[in-house]
């Protein structure tokens, strides 16, 4: 069973086991067939390939201690200490079964302030509608949450996709989002990331 969000709607992630909330995996898939250019497009260079997104976040500590963690940059981050979120890799065709996934400690939830979880085009077209991305959110002992892209009239090559909250030192909110911005800054200003 799973929990589709809605635009807007926020679900909880609460703690059942004393230590906290275990591992949060939150898992980017998405549609790797490419493009059918044509004849013309293969001669004079156009190789047809898919689209290449990639995961991210930005996150905020309750230190103040600001920052990304994403392939770009090679910020991959670190679950062992702060910021207590990392990605696993770079999937760079969506051909990977796996997809692209973000792990997040829950056991420092009480370190986190929030977590606004983003995939950007790396390489190819902005045809959002082509990749058809879905992101899954797991924690232990709980429904998986959904945040399925469905909205797809935008060129802007990044997409904010859910806004993860610490309520307590024992409650994530997730709230989708699924907006597009034209890049790093332009989403970072939406949220008053600073």
């Amino acid at each position: 069973m799973a929990i589709n969000l809605k635009k807007g709607q926020k679900v909880s992630l609460k703690k059942s086991a004393p230590t906290g909330l275990g591992e949060i995996l939150v898992n980017l898939n998405w549609n790797s067939k490419p493009v059918h250019q044509g004849f013309l497009a293969n001669l004079f260079g156009g190789n047809g390939s898919g689209i290449d997104l990639d995961l991210g976040c930005l996150y905020e500590l309750k230190n103040g201690q600001k920052g990304t963690v994403q392939a770009l940059g090679n910020a991959f981050g670190s679950l062992s200490r702060a910021p207590y979120i990392a990605l696993d890799g770079d999937d760079r065709t969506g051909a990977s079964a796996n997809g692209e996934n973000l792990r997040i400690d829950g056991n420092q939830i009480a370190q986190i302030k929030r977590i606004l979880v983003y995939t950007f085009i790396y390489e190819g077209v902005a045809n959002w509608k082509q990749a058809d991305a879905t992101v899954t959110i797991r924690y232990p002992g709980a429904e998986d949450i959904i945040v399925k892209m469905d909205t797809y009239n935008s060129s802007d090559r990044m997409c904010g996709l859910a806004l993860l909250e610490n309520q307590s030192d024992e409650t994530f909110s997730v709230e989708k989002i699924v907006q597009f911005y034209s890049g790093h800054s332009a989403l970072d200003a939406a949220f008053g990331w600073g």
